[in-house]
């Protein structure tokens, strides 16, 4: 794996967007099925009388799709030892079968370690924008990077 990114890279105002990346109706379902059974997530009849009006992806589905844009796009080419956890998450609006996500990434904040010098973090917002370029998921959080002096 080739390191494109250190902490010193992720400095206030840096932005990433993603391609889209669109949801069937069937991988909804496999995922609901599996992590997040409701009615309005695995079983298209039974969704229509819900308030949705139909089928919709689990809020953590869409939260997983984030992520893999997040990997795809910057995070497996980075210095990346974790995260201590969201600050904030909300879901805006449904996703829907066949709606195209895309992830934009914005850097808020970074600071180095006071206790560890070969390390810092990285306050981000995801942003999960559909087609129209609307919110349908935000989430806040840090990630935890090693510096370009430890990563050499």
């Amino acid at each position: 794996m080739t390191i494109k990114y250190c902490w010193e890279d992720f400095t206030p105002g840096w932005v990433y967007e993603s391609p889209a990346r669109s949801l069937g109706a069937a991988e909804i379902v496999a995922f609901a099925r599996e992590y997040d059974p409701q009615p309005y997530h695995c079983d298209e009849e039974a969704a229509k009388a819900t308030p949705f009006g139909g089928l919709i992806a689990s809020g953590w589905q869409t939260c997983a799709v984030g992520m893999r844009l997040m990997c795809d796009g910057y995070l497996l080419e980075s210095t990346c030892i974790g995260s201590p956890g969201l600050e904030e998450i909300r879901w805006w609006k449904p996703v829907r079968p066949g709606d195209a996500l895309r992830l934009r990434s914005t850097v808020l904040e970074q600071s180095a370690s006071g206790k560890l010098a070969w390390r810092g973090t990285v306050k981000f917002r995801w942003d999960l924008l559909d087609a129209a370029g609307e919110p349908v998921c935000t989430m806040v959080g840090r990630q935890h990077f090693r510096r370009r002096e430890a990563a050499a």
